[in-house]
């Protein structure tokens, strides 16, 4: 994936909620692709090892929700992170980071992850195949700009942080809006 490309047209899997079904998990599956995700709009997309797992949920995801706000100010219509997790675990991670502003895709099989070329294994965590950390800014399904942390390898022996972050994609932003004016 670099700037430039558009992004390969894959379905996710995603379980949505619908008040058709009663009991106490009235979710079904929906099949959504990315066209239904990127067509149209201007979106960060940035993709991580794991939920649950501890940069992931303590600095990533929560500094991207505060961001958000800035982030549609400088004319981003849409926040989302994937993860090589399932439907069901990306819902319940979205629900205990309490997100109102950054959505969710799960990309349980690696297909998407694969296709942009960041699946790495990580076995020496038992994590398995799993994204390298990284963000993209894609305007209407093309890559805009690219941002991926340094040594992408499969069993990378760290978790770097950093070129990835709202912070780094904040700069951009503002460089760009700044100018544009």
């Amino acid at each position: 994936m670099k700037p430039g490309d558009r992004l390969p047209e894959v379905i996710f899997h995603t379980r949505i909620r619908d008040a058709s079904i009663g009991g106490p998990n009235p979710f079904r599956w929906n099949e959504t692709t990315t066209s239904d995700y990127f067509a149209g709009k201007r979106v960060v997309l940035f993709s991580l090892p794991g939920a649950f797992t501890p940069t992931c949920s303590t600095f990533q995801l929560p500094e991207f929700e505060e961001a958000a706000a800035e982030m549609a100010e400088l004319g981003i219509d849409d926040i989302y992170c994937l993860s090589v997790n399932d439907a069901f675990v990306m819902n319940q991670w979205a629900r205990s980071q309490e997100l109102k502003n950054v959505k969710v895709i799960p990309d349980g099989s690696g297909e998407f992850t694969a296709r942009v070329g960041m699946l790495v294994r990580k076995d020496n965590l038992g994590f398995g195949a799993r994204s390298w950390r990284y963000a993209a800014i894609v305007d209407d399904g093309v890559v805009e700009r690219l941002f991926v942390e340094p040594g992408k390898c499969d069993n990378h022996p760290e978790d770097p942080y950093g070129e990835s972050s709202p912070q780094a994609i904040l700069a951009y932003l503002r460089e760009k809006s700044r100018a544009a004016a």
